[in-house]
Formats: structure tokens, C-alpha cells, sequence
């Protein structure tokens, strides 16, 4: 009876291929969608003769509402069911998308998107908490690979497939063609994924069992099993994690006065976070859970390889076209290597990560960054877009493999009834880190070329500013291999 408050799964026959295409599906779509707007940011400037700052609020909006909200709904997928909520949350994306397709101004087009990154939030936090329910143990890692693949290919379509529903049929299509995956994505969840007992009908069963249980002398009544919603905790961290972000994002890469102040804001919600969750009786994250020995250095692992997978964003464009002197449509094309080869490379990780094993592989996944980042500081000023290329084929593949190994590592042995939550924290960390990563990465290489106007820059000065943005960036890696270590250890001994 030790394991009577367990949750377990409902016993149901359900096809393990079709279950990992439907979350396959839901990674590409919120994936996808995170990037296919922002090619129709110039032409959403011309429609609703709108500013780009304002037009701007079309991406920041979902990408806030992700931010701010992806832990609280995976605590909620853990309370409630993980397959009725995803399938909610697939539906009302669908519904958001077609709301945006119809918006007759920016204001409820910025609204809609709101809404939808509530619904992407809730596909990024089970998609992977799913996993536990539908692979086998030993298969989890293949099983990751596969869903860190679909979302580089989101990633990697969105542009291009932006421009081409927005050349062929104007800038409604591309929330029409979301809404239209969505409705495919709720199909497949509810044929394929199976039905699983939520944490708080596992926790009433326990209260009706234990009356008899008691009598029979079994065990003693212990604390009251109820389970509840932290609605404070969600509040306060959703106000908290908004702050930041937009401290991140806010001003364009000047960090002045209001940035400061919502950073501040941030500091102060997370205090009071960490406060009202060591009071209230059903937390919405453990605070013990931050100071495992695994998860704490997997969650900051994530975020400092984040922040430096944006500096290929932030810094690879202004070196390709300035420094190298390339067109927008080369420019275009070297960038898309990264995402391509992340696309190709995210199944072979995975299984790498199956047969190896988790710990050893994050290790080895963060040296290969170690060796990509330097190898951009260097190769790309001596060698041009060959140099460029060849380091990203480095970089790239050993970002898939931590990635695949960092999360099969944190998700294996978490118990069924937090396995939403812990996941939210994973796909937090990871946005926290991509946010980060663009004010942070975006200031350093800024300070490195010499110039505010980094787009006025000489081409000696940009390549100088790429090397030491990189070589800062094989500096973070390394403090990430330096998290791994005790991580390693700490999983050997468990």
C-alpha cells in the first residue's frame, strides 16, 4: 500500500506511432507558428498602416503568453489529464488561428495571438510529458530526438512557407494554414494518445479508499491527499515571467530606464513567488524539485545553451551580409544550414542517447558545442561561408544531442503526477534562454564590433565583433559542462 497516492495510467491499447506523430505534430505546429509570423510583420505594417514597433507585439505576444504561462498549464495537465488538456489546448490554438486570419485590426490580431501562444504553451508543455505514457522507457530518447527534430523543422519552414502563403494569398493565409494543422492535431490526439488518471481523481480515490483501509489496519491516515490548483503561484510567476521577457525584448537592443524597472518588477514577483510557494499546501512547483541534483543543473544547462544558440541569430545575419558581403537570399540560405542540419540530425541523437546513455551523452553534447562555438570565432573570418558552414555542422548536431540527452535525462525518472510540470520547466528554461540570449548576446556582440549601429559597422569590425561574440559563447558552454559534472555524478549515485 506504500504506493496507493501513485498515479498510474489507464490501461489502453493505443498505437505507440500514431500517438508520437500526433505530438509531432503538435511540436511542429507551435514551433512553426513561433516563426512564420515574423515574415509578415513588413506586410501586417502596410495593412494596418501600423508602426513596426506596434506590429512587433504580433510575435511578443505569443511568445509572452508561451513564456509566462507554459509551467502553470503543465502543473494543470498534471491535475486534470494530460490528453484532455492537450486536445484542449490544440483546439483553442485552432480556434485563436482562425480568430487572427479574421482580425479587422491589430489590436484583436495581437489579441488572437495572445490566445494562441496560450494554446502553443500547452502543446510544448505535454508534448513532452507525453512521452512517459506512450514510448517505452528504454525508447525515450529516440522518442525526444524525434520531437527536437520537428521543431527545427517548424523553425526552419516558417519563413519560407510564411513568404509563400503570403506572396500567393496575402497574410490571412498564413493563420488559416495554422488553424487548419490544428484541427489535423486534434484529430490525431484524440484517435491516438492514450487516456491517463489525473493527479486529483488518483488523490480522491485515496481519500474514499482509506477509511476501509484504515479499518483494516492497513496503514494510518496520513495529510490529506487533495490535490488543488495553485492560483497565486500561477499568477505570481506568469506576472513575473512576463517582466522579464519583456525586459529582455523591450527598447530594441537599448537597455534603458523601462527596462530596468521591469527587471526590477521581475526580481520582486520571483521573491514573492518563492515566498507563497513554501506557504500554500499544493504548490505549483515544488520548491524541493529546484534543488534536485538533476533537474536544478538540466534546467540551467538548458537556459545557458539557449542564450547561446540566439547568438547565430543575432550575430549570423549582420557577419554574413556585411562582413562577407552576401545578398538577403544567400544570407537566407546559410542561415537555413543550422535548422536543416538540426533537422536531419535530431532522430540519430536521440538514438545515440537510447543506446549510450543520457548523462554521458549531455556531456559529450555540450563539448561538440564547445568545439562549434570556437570553431565559429575562428574558421568563418579565415575562411568565409566554408568556415561558417563547417563550424555550424559542429555546433548544430551536438545542440541535438544535448538536447535529446537533457531531457530524456530529467524525464525518466520523474513521478507520473509531475511529469507536466517538470516538463514545463524544461520548455521554460529553454525560452527563458532564447530571450535572454537575444538582449544578452545581442549587447555583447554590439559592444565586441565597436558601434550602437551595428548595421553601419565596417566589415572588419562586424567580423571582429562575430569572434569574440562566439568566443564568449564557448565560454557560457563550457560553464554548461561545468553544471553537467556533479549532474553526472549525481545521476550515477541515484
Amino acid at each position: 500500500m506504500a504506493d496507493i497516492a501513485e498515479t498510474r495510467a489507464v490501461p489502453a491499447r493505443h498505437s505507440t506511432t500514431g500517438a508520437l506523430a500526433s505530438l509531432s505534430l503538435a511540436m511542429l505546429i507551435s514551433s512553426l507558428s513561433t516563426s512564420i509570423a515574423n515574415v509578415a510583420l513588413p506586410t501586417l505594417s502596410l495593412a494596418f498602416a501600423a508602426s513596426f514597433p506596434a506590429v512587433q507585439w504580433v510575435v511578443l505576444a505569443y511568445l509572452l503568453a508561451i513564456t509566462a504561462l507554459i509551467v502553470s498549464v503543465g502543473r494543470l495537465g498534471d491535475l486534470v489529464g494530460r490528453r484532455l488538456l492537450l486536445i484542449a489546448g490544440l483546439a483553442l490554438f485552432s480556434a485563436a488561428s482562425f480568430a487572427a486570419a479574421l482580425a479587422p485590426s491589430l489590436a484583436l490580431l495581437i489579441a488572437a495571438r495572445a490566445v494562441q501562444g496560450l494554446g502553443a504553451a500547452v502543446m510544448m508543455a505535454l508534448t513532452i510529458a507525453f512521452v512517459g505514457e506512450t514510448v517505452p522507457k528504454e525508447r525515450t530518447g529516440s522518442a525526444m530526438g524525434l520531437l527536437g527534430t520537428m521543431s527545427a523543422i517548424g523553425t526552419a519552414l516558417g519563413p519560407s512557407l510564411g513568404g509563400l502563403l503570403i506572396a500567393a494569398f496575402g497574410w490571412r493565409s498564413i493563420f488559416l494554414a495554422s488553424a487548419a494543422l490544428g484541427v489535423v492535431a486534434v484529430l490525431a490526439a484524440w484517435r491516438f494518445l492514450p487516456t491517463a488518471m489525473p493527479a486529483s481523481e488518483a488523490a480522491g480515490i485515496v481519500r474514499r479508499a482509506m477509511p476501509a483501509v484504515e479499518a483494516a489496519g492497513i496503514v494510518r491516515r496520513t495529510a490529506s491527499a487533495k490535490t488543488r490548483f495553485d492560483t497565486l503561484g500561477t499568477l505570481l510567476l506568469a506576472a513575473t515571467l512576463a517582466a522579464y521577457a519583456l525586459a529582455m525584448t523591450m527598447g530594441r537592443g537599448h537597455f534603458g530606464g523601462l527596462n530596468v524597472a521591469l527587471l526590477g518588477m521581475a526580481l520582486a514577483g520571483a521573491a514573492l513567488f518563492v515566498a507563497a510557494e513554501a506557504r500554500v499546501a499544493s504548490p505549483l512547483v515544488k520548491l524541493a524539485l529546484l534543488r534536485d541534483p538533476v533537474l536544478a543543473p538540466s534546467l540551467a544547462m538548458n537556459a545557458l545553451v539557449s542564450t547561446v544558440m540566439m547568438a547565430t541569430l543575432v550575430a549570423g545575419p549582420f557577419f554574413l551580409s556585411r562582413a562577407l558581403g552576401l545578398s538577403e537570399a544567400a544570407t537566407g540560405a546559410v542561415l537555413s544550414i543550422g535548422p536543416v542540419v538540426s533537422a536531419f540530425c535530431g532522430v540519430i541523437a536521440g538514438r545515440v542517447v537510447d543506446r549510450l546513455g543520457a548523462a554521458a551523452m549531455v556531456i559529450t553534447g555540450l563539448v561538440l558545442m564547445v568545439a562549434g562555438c570556437a570553431a565559429l570565432a575562428v574558421l568563418p573570418g579565415l575562411f568565409g561561408v566554408a568556415g561558417y558552414a563547417a563550424a555550424v555542422i559542429v555546433l548544430t548536431p551536438g545542440y541535438q544531442l544535448f538536447q535529446a540527452a537533457n531531457n530524456t535525462a530529467v524525464m525518466a525518472d520523474v513521478d507520473s503526477n509531475e511529469r507536466g510540470v517538470v516538463s514545463g520547466m524544461l520548455s521554460l528554461s529553454r525560452n527563458l534562454g532564447l530571450v535572454t540570449g537575444t538582449a544578452v548576446m545581442g549587447a555583447v556582440f554590439a559592444f565586441a564590433v565597436g558601434t550602437k549601429d551595428v548595421a553601419a559597422a565596417a566589415p572588419a569590425a562586424v567580423a571582429g565583433g562575430m569572434g569574440l561574440t562566439f568566443a564568449v559563447a564557448a565560454g557560457l558552454v563550457g560553464l554548461a559542462v561545468l553544471l553537467a559534472i556533479p549532474s553526472l555524478s549525481a545521476k550515477r549515485a541515484a
